[in-house]
């Protein structure tokens, strides 16, 4: 039986896998490999502050994550096909090895921050 994510490891392993998948993705692998260059061991332990955050409120995470994207942005465009394809390597990872409430709710809050970045990353305020 699959399991629910429970502690801060359940994420990290959920980070992992999607790291994955996400890096040899050949539409958003670029993003992190070539794009943002990044130091997965160094990039796990943050974004698992990062969701970890999201899901148990433990308040861990300190970067800013919009500034973040809008620095890769201004290097290469994030289109909606790129979010589209992030959020369903994202739900896939899930539920490849989760389920339950906390499943649902980081899944839910990847599809609100997905959709927020889309809009201030292509709508920004002047």
């Amino acid at each position: 039986m699959i399991k629910d994510i429970a502690t801060r490891n359940d994420i990290e392993f959920l980070m992992t896998a999607f790291y994955s998948k996400a890096l040899s993705d050949p539409l958003i692998g670029d993003f992190f490999t070539k794009i943002s260059g990044i130091n997965l061991e160094e990039h796990i332990p943050e974004i698992t502050d990062f969701w970890a955050q999201q899901v148990f409120k433990t308040g861990g995470y300190k970067k800013n994550v919009m500034q973040i994207h809008k620095d890769i942005y201004i290097k290469k465009k994030i289109t909606k096909k790129h979010f589209d394809t992030w959020l369903s390597l994202f739900n896939k990872t899930v539920d490849d090895n989760f389920k339950g409430e906390n499943a649902e709710l980081i899944k839910t809050r990847a599809l609100s921050i997905a959709t927020m970045m889309q809009l201030k990353l292509h709508y920004p305020k002047p």
